[in-house]
């Protein structure tokens, strides 16, 4: 059990019944409390050569795990990886103001506003280059809700070709992006957003926003990340990450947890130490939705044309396989942190799997493919 399994395990009964968390946010937090515990089933796996027994436990595969949701995280890089083309991207960050944070709380289905507001914006500053042309670049937009001191703070990180594709197949560099038109064209793409789901009763916050942010809401920008591969690295890095790492925890001594942080503004240092159902709080409020997409695709990586075909994948289709083959189990955890797994610690020979456990009780392939068939067909004649 790592620190933060132990901090929802002690606090379990006084958050389930103060914070009242939604069945969405219950079913997360239950997946990782439980999160490699042997009985609730695993793999054994044997070594051929000198009888060694090794047995590996599920994972929950929550993307609120942190041990899951940096599987996640390497899976959905990849994937996100095989639709960059071979040009240079730029990282743009569409921030909003402190005083709507709150609107996004209460209804969560307003975080699709933030994704309709970017998607316009960018298609709408291509197509200013050259009207005639329709110039389409491609992009990629991910959901965080977080900052680094894990307080509610919804933004969208957006990953944007330095180019676009016209009608005609004909390829635009473009390496000035116009920051003025970014800020105010989100600004106002957003509230007229909200103003249209909300009705008239937003008036008043919309017309507060555009007296206090008159430059539009601030667009943060890294206009270096010009190698495609830099890119690919970068998206894994950072793009898809889980909210918190169990290295951040530094200590939890049954009330209080402390964990640290590296400030946005200037890069500091910083330790915050908080009670721990304050802590608790600030994490299940970043669980999203069932079937939420976090991360979308606009402009070229959105849709299929045949002008397509004529543009270069900066991973081309041959090296998917080898790609896809660094997220299996074995091998991420051996470019990880260094150890095959299934190596035996004896005879340094590779164990082979032998059974699954379910429950402490063995079920063979054969069992597990006959009830996964029968429960397909029960289905099928249902409906």
């Amino acid at each position: 059990m790592n620190i933060l399994q132990k901090i929802f395990t002690d606090y379990y009964e006084e958050f389930k019944y103060t914070l009242h968390p939604k069945k969405t946010e219950m079913e997360n937090i239950d997946k990782m409390i439980h999160c490699g515990d042997p009985s609730f089933g695993g793999a054994m796996y044997a070594c051929t050569h000198c009888g060694n027994l090794k047995f590996v436990p599920f994972r929950c595969h929550s993307r609120f795990c942190p041990t899951c949701g940096i599987k996640y995280s390497m899976e959905r890089s990849t994937s996100m990886a095989f639709k960059l083309i071979q040009s240079s991207h730029r990282h743009c960050v569409f921030t909003i103001d402190k005083n709507l944070r709150d609107f996004f709380l209460k209804d969560r289905t307003l975080l699709d506003c933030l994704f309709h507001s970017v998607n316009s914006v960018v298609s709408r500053m291509f197509f200013k280059i050259n009207q005639s042309k329709n110039f389409t670049p491609g992009f990629l937009m991910v959901l965080h809700t977080f900052g680094r001191d894990l307080k509610w703070n919804p933004h969208i990180h957006c990953l944007i070709s330095e180019g676009g594709l016209s009608d005609d197949g004909l390829w635009k560099p473009v390496k000035h992006f116009n920051y003025t038109f970014l800020r105010n064209a989100f600004r106002t793409a957003l509230l007229n957003e909200m103003e249209t789901l909300l009705g008239s009763s937003f008036k008043k916050v919309k017309a507060k926003c555009y007296d206090e942010h008159k430059q539009g809401f601030y667009v943060y920008a890294r206009p270096n990340l010009c190698d495609p591969k830099a890119v690919i690295r970068y998206i894994g890095r950072y793009l898809g990450r889980p909210v918190i790492a169990v290295s951040r925890i530094d200590s939890y001594d049954g009330e209080m947890v402390t964990f640290h942080y590296n400030r946005h503004e200037d890069d500091q240092y910083i330790q915050e130490t908080i009670p721990a159902m304050d802590f608790i709080k600030r994490l299940i409020r970043h669980i999203p939705e069932k079937h939420f997409k976090m991360i979308r695709y606009g402009g070229l990586y959105a849709r299929h044309r045949k002008t397509d075909a004529k543009l270069y994948r900066a991973i081309p289709k041959s090296r998917h396989r080898i790609y896809r083959s660094f997220n299996l189990w074995r091998n991420a955890i051996l470019f990880s942190f260094g150890y095959d797994p299934l190596e035996c610690p004896g005879c340094r020979h590779k164990m082979e799997f032998l059974e699954l456990y379910y429950n402490h009780q063995r079920v063979s392939l054969e069992e597990l493919y006959e009830k996964a068939m029968s429960k397909f067909l029960g289905k099928r004649s249902s409906a």
